[in-house]
């Protein structure tokens, strides 16, 4: 590590209890919206009354209702424990003029930003545990994962599908910088991540293009993998820390992506005299 990102790093860990402590605040000070966003994405209940519906005639694929039950709802957990708005805190704060001031701090904004959003996980956590609660006394109980091994493997995949998401999200605002908006970007982006992460159809029902097609994008390790970790479908240890390894993989792809586009927007952002 170069010298002079010694003391840029040590200013990040000072500042990061306080960081916490803000991100906490506002998602209190801003709860109402916080949970209605929270809410917006229940589509997943949706897709589980439609497959259960299939599924009750008889089973589908290797999916009877208690496998699409366990499904959705660890879909629906994944995604809230994971999912992020920084894209949208990205284009207020350029359009508002704000970043300029988040660029005057001593702390690199991918740290100030990552803070905010991870304060929000407790209060995540609070409106999943209801639908964990359910998956737990439902028959769906029989199928989670309890090997200890793959549970540690299942906290690292939530943090990998964290990461992926949280720098993929970033990187799209960045592009913020260089047209008007950067939403349009995302619309795209959440199209191919319904079709392709397992959000709307569990991997194994997915035709067969579809499934070659997902395999080289980043989506599957963004929900489908954890969500199957958490659901039993992995019966081997080596194939889960497999797919744990190619997930990493793209967690570094992206934050390097994400650096990339940041840094080539800023410049221009700068140039311009913002």
């Amino acid at each position: 590590m170069p010298s002079e990102t010694l003391p840029a790093w040590r200013a990040a860990l000072r500042a990061t209890p306080t960081l916490l402590r803000v991100g906490v605040a506002e998602t209190v000070a801003y709860r109402v919206e916080f949970v209605i966003w929270m809410m917006t994405t229940t589509l997943p209940l949706i897709m589980l009354g439609l497959w259960t519906s299939v599924a009750a005639e008889a089973p589908f694929a290797q999916f009877g209702q208690r496998e699409f039950v366990a499904y959705y709802i660890a879909v629906l957990i994944v995604r809230n424990l994971t999912g992020s708005w920084v894209v949208w805190q990205i284009n207020e704060e350029i359009r508002r003029g704000l970043l300029s001031f988040r660029l005057l701090r001593p702390v690199h904004p991918f740290v100030t930003y990552a803070a905010s959003h991870l304060a929000s996980v407790p209060m995540r956590s609070v409106i999943a545990i209801p639908f964990a609660v359910i998956l737990l006394i439902s028959s769906a109980r029989e199928i989670l994962v309890t090997d200890p091994v793959m549970l540690l493997v299942l906290a690292a995949s939530l943090l990998g599908a964290w990461l992926i998401t949280f720098f993929i999200l970033l990187m799209i605002g960045a592009v913020g910088l260089f047209v008007d908006k950067s939403v349009a970007v995302f619309e795209v982006y959440m199209g191919f991540f319904a079709v392709l992460s397992g959000y709307l159809v569990p991997p194994a029902l997915m035709p067969g293009w579809v499934a070659s097609i997902a395999k080289w994008t980043p989506f599957p390790s963004m929900l489908g993998f954890p969500v199957q970790l958490a659901i039993g479908s992995y019966h081997r240890r080596l194939d889960a820390l497999g797919d744990l390894a190619i997930q990493w993989g793209w967690v570094v792809l992206v934050i390097v992506a994400a650096l990339a586009v940041w840094r080539a927007g800023i410049r221009r952002y700068e140039a311009f005299g913002s």
